[in-house]
């Protein structure tokens, strides 16, 4: 299976199993959203040759707010005080690739997945002694690159190795960019990247990195807005006919695949 196929199908699950969009949406009239992302998880949200912010999660957003008659706001916090800052009301809504956990979903209210993906190793393209969690759990010379308290983080400690989030093989960095730096080095051996984050740094950086093995889980990915949101059932429904009318799968093919093509 492709790269394109694998996450169509991912997207296509997903969307199978979420309502249709009812016709009439919510008017929330011109009402200001104060949406926070991280603009370092390409193609989801990162900066454009012209510096201003771009990407799928942009796009999707943006597109919400026009069909329920509101305005966005965008500012931008680092991802390890995203969630604090929503959940506290900073900002109304936050993205930055944030997998729908039921861990954080006693924390913070999540919109309906936007996007399901898939997690595999992301390992430099000379890179022959990985071929999927077995092989990197077994050779205790590996060592993982990940983001502190990022999904990324979460699969390599407990789909991968033993659990032990003080497990010395797993080396965190203070973002995933800088991780996927750190392979391209030698410094670890390999990050665990979903499939916009794969897609996107082999584009970016041909004959540098490569993808190995089988899909190690599927992520599915939402918006995080303050518990108790009055926005919640709006954007959902928002969503629903993004899905309906093929809106989203026009933007997800975009940014998946033919962005990284120009």
């Amino acid at each position: 299976m492709t790269m394109k196929s694998a996450l169509l199908a991912g997207v296509a699950l997903a969307v199978a199993a979420l309502p249709v969009a009812a016709q009439d949406l919510p008017d929330l009239q011109g009402r200001t959203i104060h949406a926070v992302t991280e603009n370092a998880y390409y193609p989801l949200n990162f900066a454009g040759p012209d510096g201003q912010g771009i990407g799928l999660e942009y796009d999707v957003i943006n597109e919400v707010a026009k069909r329920l008659n509101a305005t966005v706001e965008w500012d931008l916090t680092a991802w390890d005080v995203m969630i604090e800052s929503v959940r506290t009301g900073q900002f109304d809504i936050g993205a930055d690739g944030i997998t729908i956990t039921a861990e954080r979903e006693e924390q913070i209210d999540f919109t309906d997945p936007f996007i399901t993906v898939e997690q595999y190793f992301l390992v430099r393209a000379d890179e022959e002694r990985i071929t999927g969690p077995e092989s990197f759990a077994e050779n205790t010379d590996l060592l993982f690159g990940a983001q502190a308290g990022t999904s990324s983080f979460y699969t390599a400690i407990y789909d991968v190795l033993d659990g032990d989030e003080a497990n010395p093989r797993v080396k965190t960095f203070d973002s995933f960019g800088a991780a996927v730096q750190a392979v391209k080095a030698g410094d670890v051996d390999a990050v665990i990247a979903d499939q916009a984050a794969a897609t996107g740094y082999i584009g970016a950086d041909p004959g540098a990195f490569k993808q190995v093995g089988e899909s190690i889980k599927s992520d599915p990915l939402g918006f995080i807005l303050t518990p108790g949101s009055d926005l919640v059932e709006p954007f959902n429904a928002a969503l629903d006919s993004m899905r309906a009318d093929g809106w989203l799968d026009e933007r997800i093919n975009y940014w998946f695949f033919d962005y990284a093509a120009e």
